[in-house]
């Protein structure tokens, strides 16, 4: 622009001289009187120059960048941690965890001639497969949801919702009412492949009702009324339970001891109601029971439980003696029946020793795995269990089984379980083929599990 403008004046100057400058030659006065002309002509663009610059508005500089804060990393509104299993935690409380087990029995009876014929011998069966879920929801509730899907029949297995924020916790759902300590602890944790006799002779089994906890830091009560079964709820069926426990769970020193008492009230609400009392050989791949009541009719049974265990570092101790009292509807006499066992156990692998939980046996964990160069945790058990199904005119006999077994956890969620029973019978339900009912047996089985 300021070029421009220059050209322009210097052009307009030189069309302002005399035309006679340009057609002659000039006098020396005359070539004196152009050069003032010029340096006038010079000193007013400068002017014009000056003013010009001043008038034109200046580029702003180009602004510095800066430098961005370090930004901060947010918590992550969903976790996933390993248990065994993905488990998905959300940060307003919501959480879901796959759960389930597999357990592969090999099991069997050697049994006297005529007691099991075809139904005894070695048989292999999925003892347990457990496919479900469970999981929190924000204001202090939790569930669970899960089915046996062993044998290709789909059984419901604990299926509830409870709520509780602190030591006090309510259940409604299908859970195990609260009768034995070798029937709280799971399955996957016992000392042998199958449970107390008393407990399969009794009918323990899960059942659906409303149910209540408080856990101290020394004491658990529990307590519930219940139905039956899911399997058997019926339009008919109008049975009704009042269960409870009482654990008293100090620590004394490094020592866990573990004293408890439950009570049981059945009512089945039929003046045509009927129960058996039975319990299978130590072998659930046989379905005879060498020792069973019969049907008896009952208006309501009784049931009182005593309960003792301790853990001292890799050695543990634990019985039970459970009475069963059947009133009848008829004229009968009521019988009471009594089942229990007596167990010792030591962990032979260093640093080991048997879990415990909440008023039940809990996880056997390996503190030197396989996979980190151990040989993960042995367990060696022995036990000797006994059920009488004889009083008051009731011949269900008496089974006497003496037990050893070994379990090894490779790992936390793998496990293999073997043991062998010595089985006495009195009064059995079933005879040999020369008519005797006091006789002996023998069984094993073989466990392989998986949990998650």
């Amino acid at each position: 622009m300021r070029h421009a403008l220059t050209a322009a004046l210097l052009a307009t100057s030189m069309f302002s001289l005399p035309t006679a400058a340009h057609a002659q030659a000039m006098t020396a006065e005359e070539a004196a009187q152009l050069r003032a002309e010029l340096a006038a002509l010079k000193a007013k663009v400068q002017t014009l120059e000056t003013r010009l610059d001043t008038a034109t508005p200046q580029t702003a500089p180009a602004p510095v960048p800066t430098t961005a804060p370090p930004s901060v990393t947010a918590k992550p509104a969903t976790e996933i941690s390993w248990k065994g299993a993905p488990e998905i935690k959300t940060a307003d409380g919501w959480s879901f965890k796959p759960r389930g087990r597999v357990q592969l029995d090999v099991a069997g009876i050697d049994a006297p001639a005529g007691v099991t014929g075809i139904r005894g011998g070695t048989a292999t069966e999925f003892r347990r497969i457990y496919l479900g879920v469970d999981g929190k929801i924000p204001g202090g509730f939790s569930y669970r949801v899960e089915a046996d899907l062993a044998n290709s029949e789909v059984e419901l297995t604990d299926i509830y919702l409870a709520y509780g924020t602190g030591p006090l916790s309510i259940t409604a759902g299908q859970v195990k009412p609260f009768w034995s300590l070798d029937d709280m602890t799971s399955d996957l944790f016992t000392s042998f492949t199958e449970r107390a006799a008393f407990i399969q002779a009794f009918g323990f089994e899960r059942r659906v009702g409303l149910s209540a906890q408080y856990k101290g830091k020394a004491l658990l009560l529990q307590g519930g009324v219940f139905s039956d079964n899911a399997a058997d709820l019926t339009d008919s069926n109008h049975s009704l339970s009042v269960d409870g426990r009482v654990v008293f769970m100090p620590k004394l020193g490094n020592a866990q001891l573990h004293l408890a008492a439950s009570g049981h009230y059945r009512d089945p609400n039929d003046p045509a109601a009927t129960n058996r009392y039975r319990a299978r050989p130590f072998v659930h791949t046989t379905d005879v029971r060498l020792v069973d009541t019969g049907l008896l009719d009952i208006s309501s049974e009784r049931g009182l439980g005593l309960e003792g265990a301790v853990i001292a570092g890799p050695f543990h101790a634990a019985g039970e003696a459970y009475w069963q009292s059947v009133k009848r509807s008829t004229a009968a006499a009521d019988p009471t029946f009594f089942g229990g066992y007596a167990e010792v156990g030591m962990v032979l692998t260093g640093g080991d020793a048997r879990g415990y939980r909440d008023g039940a046996f809990d996880r056997l964990k390996p503190s030197k795995p396989i996979t980190a160069g151990g040989i993960g945790a042995i367990e060696v058990n022995a036990r000797y269990d006994y059920l009488d199904l004889n009083d008051a005119g009731v011949r269900g006999g008496q089974q006497k089984t003496a037990l050893i077994g070994l379990a090894w956890a490779p790992i936390d969620y793998v496990r293999i379980t073997a043991n062998y029973g010595k089985v006495w019978l009195d009064d059995a339900r079933v005879a040999t083929a020369t008519g005797d009912r006091s006789y002996s047996a023998d069984t094993f089985g073989l466990r392989t599990q998986i949990d998650f």
